[in-house]
């Protein structure tokens, strides 16, 4: 059964039970069950039933259901109390429009009306407990079953990934590009074999890891792209404009790498004169951005799609609607870029 329609049963199994013991604590008064009382009891159903379903949309709506238990707390207490008051209120209306002047004004004192809104406040603060403790729990199983397919997703990933940025293809091009060096520049030669061993080293550990910091993947992205120079020559120029105070930022593995990979493999290699690399890391008002933009035009090949699925994939179980990949053609340059927006406090 779905959430909404586990509500809704719940929702009017509850209040009609409430009814129902209402009915019997009237019957058990020995009270007379007349047009009156009938009407009270009815109203408290339905006025209950509506009232905290108006209750629950503002509750989504201000985005209480994601917030901590400590802030969300005296939020529901001050809410409930709102809402008993609101309850009692209308049912005191609906019991002046059903009586009028047969009213008994005299009973309705302050402290009546004090301890009759407390007595609700309580009932409505009972009503939230269990609604929040029901959807607490739902979250619970749907990020235990987001996590077993992270993992999954992540060893997938991993293997991917591993394949793509150490295939044997790339290092037979990074390895014979070395070679080249040994004897004309035997020092950039033993550079260039550094970083290999730093990239290979890299690629192993943060294949290990759900999240890693920016400024590792920038590491590793930097001797990736250091290598393809060594290949690409003149052909391909590479800018950073990092801002470093996003470098302790957390994003998931490999998700800048394979932007990068994607602007070499798919528009530096494809243009003879070659072309421009700019690696960006941008703050934003809710959050911020990495972004990889390439000289070329954007294509629609079999490889590049798995690319920006994998990718799509990993955030979506990481972060939800507080990710998004985006991939477009802007002038002569392609534009690869995740944005992340931070989780509202």
């Amino acid at each position: 059964m779905k959430a909404r329609s586990i509500y809704w049963v719940a929702q009017l199994s509850g209040w009609f039970a409430y009814g129902g013991l209402l009915l019997f604590s009237v019957i058990g008064r020995g009270e007379v069950l007349d047009f009156e009382v009938s009407v009270s009891i009815a109203s408290w159903v339905v006025v209950g039933i509506a009232l905290t379903h108006l209750q629950r949309y503002v509750f989504i709506r201000l985005g209480w259901l994601d917030r901590k238990l400590s802030q969300l707390v005296p939020r529901l207490i001050v809410s409930s109390g709102i809402t008993a008051t609101i309850i009692y209120s209308i049912l005191l209306f609906i019991d002046y429009l059903v009586k009028g002047d047969d009213l008994d004004w005299e009973r309705l004192t302050f402290s009546l009306f004090i301890v009759s809104v407390a007595f609700m406040g309580f009932l409505i603060l009972f009503w939230n407990a269990i609604y929040f403790t029901f959807h607490f729990f739902q979250k619970s199983r749907k990020q235990e079953v987001s996590n077993l397919e992270l993992t999954a997703s992540n060893r997938e990933s991993e293997l991917k990934n591993l394949r793509s940025q150490l295939n044997p293809h790339f290092l037979f091009n990074s390895l014979n590009s070395i070679r080249a060096l040994v004897d004309i520049e035997p020092a950039k030669a033993k550079t260039s074999i550094t970083t290999l061993s730093n990239l290979l080293r890299q690629s192993l550990m943060m294949g290990k890891e759900n999240m890693v910091t920016v400024e590792q993947e920038l590491d590793m992205v930097r001797n990736y792209l250091d290598l393809e120079k060594i290949r690409f020559e003149e052909r391909l120029q590479v800018q950073w404009e990092i801002d470093d105070t996003l470098l302790s930022r957390d994003i998931p593995p490999f998700s800048v790498q394979m932007m990068a990979e994607n602007a070499v493999k798919h528009g530096i290699s494809n243009r003879k004169e070659g072309g421009e690399v700019i690696v960006s890391t941008l703050k934003t008002d809710d959050g911020f951005t990495l972004q990889i933009t390439n000289s070329g035009k954007l294509g629609t090949s079999v490889d590049l799609g798995v690319g920006i699925q994998n990718i799509k994939q990993r955030l979506q179980l990481q972060f939800g609607e507080r990710a998004e990949y985006s991939l477009n053609q802007v002038g002569e340059n392609v534009v690869a870029k995740i944005e992340f927006r931070d989780e509202r406090v």
